[in-house]
């Protein structure tokens, strides 16, 4: 883990506790904090369990969280499963996303923020509608 964002992990999050999952619709993993996970666990909750949809996260994500805790050089040990189905051989690209962390397999990661394989002026499209 980037100290940048054990440091972040460590000011904003008092447990140390980490949830991690398979990504819902990626080729990658989330990293929860455990306050962020339960806060997930929480909307998940209110939710209808006869829509389909949710009950897709539940199995893809909920399903596959399994604890974890940083060890004192910073990592987190990954089972085979979760590499397996997130794509991971080799080097990872590690991303805080504001509530969790993503992990990447460098490749895919690679792949998929390449901008000259993506629709550039779409994406600015969409994303003014926000503001951004």
């Amino acid at each position: 883990m980037p100290a940048s964002l054990r440091e972040v992990l460590t000011n904003k999050y008092s447990s140390g506790k980490l949830y991690l999952t398979n990504a819902p619709f990626d080729k990658a993993l989330h990293l929860y904090p455990l306050e962020e996970w339960l806060k997930l666990e929480e909307k998940i909750r209110q939710l209808p369990k006869s829509d389909e949809s949710v009950m897709y996260f539940l199995r893809r994500v909920i399903a596959s969280a399994i604890p974890c805790e940083l060890d004192k050089q910073g990592r987190i040990l990954i089972p085979y499963e979760h590499r397996q189905d997130a794509g991971i051989n080799s080097a990872v690209v590690i991303v805080g996303q504001i509530e969790r962390i993503e992990i990447w397999d460098k490749a895919t990661w690679d792949s998929i923020t390449d901008p000259t394989k993506v629709d550039i002026k779409r994406i600015q499209d969409a994303l003014a509608k926000y503001g951004l």
